[in-house]
């Protein structure tokens, strides 16, 4: 109900967090989906949602904003003058476009002083890999009833993981189990390439380092990408689930240029009659060039597509 896979763990950890008796939860996003999402789920379940979303995609993306107010919860852009670490980040550079580490920062900031306040966040945590794993589940069930005994390839957008570990894993477990060849591509933006030119370390999740330290392909938690318009994938650092599975050589990746993207999903809109969200753009590109460039007649392809891109036509506006 709000254009992306988000609700797939968003609506789990607000059910939880409320059973424990948790009356709010903070949050980041970046391009909005995963604010909205947890906005809705927290509605579902009657507590609070508060949500820092990325100051470059607070101010290009204000229907996102107005659809998480729609579901009864606050959005503040980030960095922001109502945490420490806001206005830290703030005094550094005034006119920062902000990044998901530094909206992270804020988010954990402000659950950490409130007793009855949790952080929830939308991917990178191995919680949420679990739960995004129905979408791969779906995409077996679906080969299965269309007579295929394996997809050959398969791209997924990559910013924290969720989208892609959900999607991949269940097929990186068929290989692992059943011998199966699926290939299976991340797809990153060029601005954001943690995979392709990061580093596998130890790494905080945040800005301000309010984090654990986690094991990731890391661009540095100080990186902060430009402001392109898929918000979503605007991070520093990777899953580590998806980060081990790249080092153990069971998924590629690639970086994809911004206007790549974009005329991708124009393409894909023509043909599909779906306008994808900007970041999904990213999996459609890589799976275009791939099939006019390399596949072989008769090999099935399976392209994610995490969410729509009806709130995202101005960015595409501004590309046409």
């Amino acid at each position: 109900p709000t254009g992306s896979h988000k609700p797939n763990t968003a609506v789990a950890q607000a059910y939880y967090n409320a059973v424990e008796g948790i009356t709010k939860l903070t949050t980041e996003t970046g391009a909005g989906q995963w604010g909205a999402s947890l906005a809705m789920a927290c509605a579902l379940v009657g507590i609070t949602c508060e949500v820092w979303q990325v100051r470059a995609s607070y101010d290009a993306k204000p229907y996102r904003r107005y659809q998480m107010e729609a579901y009864g919860s606050v959005c503040h852009p980030s960095p922001s003058d109502l945490t420490e670490a806001g206005r830290a980040m703030l005094e550094k550079d005034p006119d920062t476009t902000g990044s998901l580490g530094m909206a992270i920062s804020e988010a954990v900031e402000v659950a950490a002083k409130d007793p009855n306040a949790h952080y929830s966040l939308g991917s990178v945590l191995n919680h949420v890999m679990l739960h995004q794993s129905v979408i791969g589940q779906e995409v077996l069930a679906q080969l299965k009833e269309f007579g295929e005994e394996q997809a050959d390839v398969v791209f997924g957008c990559a910013g924290g993981g969720s989208n892609l570990g959900g999607l991949s894993f269940p097929l990186i477990g068929q290989n692992l189990r059943e011998g199966t060849t699926t290939r299976v591509v991340a797809c990153e933006p060029a601005a954001a390439p943690s995979l392709t030119r990061g580093e596998y370390r130890y790494d905080f999740g945040d800005v301000a380092g309010l984090t654990p330290l986690i094991k990731m392909h890391t661009l540095g938690h100080d990186f902060v990408p430009s402001p392109i318009h898929a918000g979503g994938l605007r991070y520093h650092g990777m899953s580590p689930m998806v980060s081990h599975a790249v080092n153990l050589g069971l998924m590629g990746a690639v970086a994809v240029e911004q206007d790549d993207t974009f005329a991708a999903g124009l393409e894909f809109a023509r043909a599909e009659g779906i306008v994808p969200a900007p970041e999904s753009t990213h999996a459609i590109a890589a799976a275009l060039d791939y099939v006019r460039t390399e596949a072989k007649d008769g090999e099935v392809v399976v392209i994610g597509v995490s969410g729509n891109g009806v709130l995202d036509l101005p960015a595409y506006e501004n590309y046409l």
